[in-house]
């Protein structure tokens, strides 16, 4: 209905204003899977738009090089820096294939990294405790972002380290206090996230806070790419998975989570003002290695493979 300008200002202001707060664009579709690479063609950072997942990639700095060359940068420019990134698309030009990039984490040095704990009804069930009325909410900091193949690397601080493949989401624009109804339209997008886990200091050390736990480096592989939503049928809706060493360990559905997006969009803008580029990590289903028995912790020579459908996989070697 709004794919063209033209004949837009047929129709009535307060069906653009709904759809606005329901997080459609007034701008046509972008339908975009966002990355950041490095290239052997130009130096530095660069953002690019995949032609297809794992296709080759249209280099945006090189379209437009008045776009910054880091996404979270990127997305503070707002809907002006995304047409851009659509004309590009529409364009072909400057394609680089995939031999001649190094793929990234879409965001590397976001504000803030929200992590939501307890967030699968079938995570709940096999740890056997209720399922949470209010989100729980931990963190990781940013220095544990990596790349969608980069290595995770073993702590020798803990020798339990453990996996769990999630749904990351991306905001896309500023706001506090928003609502439900209203929380759609200040997500970007979706990636792959591996929130890893040292459970040893997670639930036995430091007080049993959970920070610690989380944040050793390289414990946040995300990607491949941001895919905006508008590319996705259904984010709650999408199957999840993941494999250690081409075992299939977790093997579950977006629609299991208790709190959506909107609702942990909401909840956690009461708290803190949201930002472009801060990520969420949504929780992860079950088939952690904790909780199995005997228990099974990652180990060096490990390759562990995160799945979402629609958006991507990510395959990370543990060292």
């Amino acid at each position: 209905m709004l794919g063209t300008f033209r004949g837009a200002l047929r129709i009535p202001l307060i069906i653009l204003q709904s759809l606005s707060r329901k997080g459609f664009s007034n701008f046509p579709p972008l339908r975009m899977r966002l990355v950041q690479f490095k290239s052997s063609v130009a130096p530095g950072l660069r953002i690019g738009l995949e032609m297809e997942a794992g296709g080759s990639v249209i280099d945006l700095n090189a379209f437009d090089p008045s776009l910054p060359c880091g996404m979270r940068e990127f997305l503070e420019a707002g809907d002006t820096a995304l047409q851009t990134a659509k004309r590009a698309l529409t364009s072909g030009q400057h394609t680089l294939k995939r031999s001649q990039i190094s793929i990234l984490a879409p965001i590397s040095n976001p504000e803030k990294v929200i992590c939501i704990g307890m967030n699968y009804v079938d995570h709940c069930l096999e740890q056997n405790v209720p399922v949470p009325k209010e989100p729980i909410i931990f963190s990781k900091f940013p220095s544990s972002i990596v790349g969608p193949t980069d290595p995770i690397i073993l702590p020798p601080e803990s020798k339990e380290v453990d996996w769990e493949a999630e749904l990351a989401f991306v905001i896309g624009k500023k706001g506090k206090d928003i609502k439900e109804e209203d929380a759609m339209d200040y997500v970007v997008g979706f990636t792959v996230a591996h929130d890893v886990s040292a459970r040893d200091w997670q639930m036995k050390k430091n007080g049993k806070q959970w920070l610690l736990g989380k944040t050793f480096d390289t414990f946040c592989p995300i990607g491949p790419a941001l895919v905006t939503k508008d590319s996705i049928s259904d984010p709650h809706n999408l199957g999840i998975r993941c494999r250690v060493n081409g075992e299939l360990v977790q093997d579950s559905n977006t629609k299991q989570m208790v709190f959506k997006t909107e609702a942990l969009i909401a909840w956690v803008s009461k708290f803190v003002t949201l930002n472009p580029g801060d990520i969420f990590l949504t929780g992860t289903p079950p088939g952690v290695g904790v909780f199995r028995k005997p228990p099974i912790f990652l180990k060096a020579g490990d390759v562990v493979q995160c799945e979402i459908d629609e958006l991507g996989v990510i395959t990370n070697p543990v060292v």
